[in-house]
């Protein structure tokens, strides 16, 4: 008898031990597979919004940063992926920001072919891994800003130094929101000018059709060889400026 109540013991532990993983992979499986969205602790979430083979990378989004009930703001990081390190500084930065006023959506374009070698920073109009970003950005950056509701969005970037400033902001369509809403973020910042440079490669594919649709866009750009520690202070600069404007 004692061994007919140990086996039946064991057999139902066995066939606890196979619901809890049923609904174990259930959960794993909705939550990476047949949905792309993946909830985090803190109200923020992210999203795959392409992931083809057809594309040269995929584009995310981090949403709801900052306040959810606030005005939205959309920064574009990954356009040039040879600038990458400024871009990892905002992922990493923004979301740990505390008390910000507007809710922020983090649009990340990863480019994986021919994404270049020459080294961060380096890169010519020819590049084609700037091409793979900027159309990456138009193809699926562009229409969820300009149906997103957004009152703003920045395209970040670095450069080599080649300008007369280094670390500054501009809007590439001149006497709009967008050129209006640079100008004061850079009067807000100890560190980041305003300066326009004559053109802009990615210009056509984002800032300006977003500024002839209505919305405010305009570009950051850092020295790709400051410290990090310097790229950490300017990206919060830029973070608390855009957070102080009255949209």
């Amino acid at each position: 008898m004692k061994n007919k109540y140990n086996i039946a013991i064991v057999i139902l532990i066995i066939i606890l031990c196979a619901f809890i993983f049923l609904v174990a992979t259930q959960v794993f499986t909705n939550n990476t597979v047949d949905n792309p969205v993946i909830q985090k602790a803190n109200g923020t979430s992210r999203e795959v919004l392409a992931n083809s083979s057809d594309d040269p990378g995929t584009v995310e989004v981090i949403r709801n940063v900052g306040n959810p009930n606030g005005k939205k703001i959309a920064y574009v990081v990954g356009v040039h992926p040879l600038e990458h390190e400024v871009h990892e500084t905002l992922v990493n930065l923004l979301p740990k920001t505390d008390n910000l006023k507007y809710n922020y959506d983090i649009y990340i374009i990863n480019v994986t072919k021919d994404v270049g070698h020459y080294g961060a920073g380096y890169s010519d109009q020819d590049d084609q891994g700037r091409k793979n970003g900027q159309n990456l950005a138009k193809k699926y950056v562009y229409p969820e800003i300009v149906n997103g509701s957004y009152k703003a969005a920045i395209d970040v970037h670095s450069n080599i130094g080649a300008y007369p400033f280094k670390t500054f902001v501009f809007c590439p369509v001149n006497e709009g929101p967008g050129e209006n809403i640079a100008s004061n973020v850079s009067k807000q910042c100890e560190n980041i000018s305003y300066y326009s440079p004559e053109s802009t490669t990615s210009g056509p594919f984002l800032t300006i059709p977003l500024n002839e649709h209505g919305i405010p866009a305009f570009y950051f750009e850092e020295y790709s060889f400051a410290d990090q520690e310097t790229k950490n202070m300017h990206v919060r600069e830029l973070i608390h400026a855009i957070d102080n404007l009255k949209l």
